[in-house]
């Protein structure tokens, strides 16, 4: 059983052979795929999963938490599983490529521009959007 199929049984959710099926494309999946990729991924292993399927458990995963969805300003919704160690994205806007990163500098001046503000930091999310340096390229 793979990461995401047990969190979902851990949950309490129903695991049709559909919705185990997307799970584990999830719990391999080394980027950040769409709707469309994890559908195209889905049918390799079972042709009989629709995308509305894959849509409805998308939705079903959110809901429970065992999943994140992202908006990553290129007009698809794309997910990633849910981990207990927080990371930030660099998104490269050429390549579409999103690049995984923890910096505790960062994530120290969060927490102190928030305290200087009157808060307490409970969650953030940090999405960077970028292109090659192409100076540093050559």
């Amino acid at each position: 059983m793979d990461r995401l199929e047990k969190l979902c049984v851990d949950k309490g959710m129903r695991m049709t052979e559909q919705r185990r099926v997307i799970a584990r494309v999830l719990s391999v999946a080394q980027d950040h795929p769409d709707v469309e990729e994890i559908h195209r991924r889905a049918v390799e292993i079972d042709p009989k999963i629709s995308i509305a399927t894959v849509y409805r458990t998308m939705r079903l995963f959110e809901d429970a938490g065992v999943v994140e969805r992202h908006d990553f300003q290129d007009g698809r919704s794309r997910y990633e599983e849910a981990t207990e160690s927080h990371h930030d994205h660099l998104i490269d806007l050429k390549s579409g490529e999103v690049i995984e990163f923890v910096n505790e500098e960062i994530e120290k001046l969060q927490a102190k521009i928030a305290e200087k503000l009157g808060y307490k930091l409970v969650a953030h999310r940090l999405e960077l959007y970028g292109v090659p340096d192409q100076k540093k390229a050559q």
